[in-house]
């Protein structure tokens, strides 16, 4: 399950990321994306994009294409 599939409210914690491009997944680590991290989506706008987020007691906004790559569990 990923990042994206979530609805506002829920809470789920990151297990991983897809394959993809390195530089993308550290820009993700940088922003405390890390694996075993619990987040819980916040806002999700009416066109789906973007997805407004609280990780490690910060709020953050993450376009649908970026939270799609974040491999998560309920």
């Amino acid at each position: 399950m990923t990042l994206a599939e979530l609805k506002e409210g829920e809470f789920a914690e990151i297990t991983g990321y897809t394959l993809g491009n390195a530089a993308y997944r550290a820009k993700l680590l940088a922003l405390g994306l890390t694996h075993g991290v619990q987040v819980r989506i916040i806002n999700v706008a009416p066109l789906g994009d973007p997805f407004e987020i609280a990780v490690r007691g910060y709020h953050l906004s993450l376009r649908r294409d970026e939270v799609r790559v974040i491999k998560v569990k309920k």
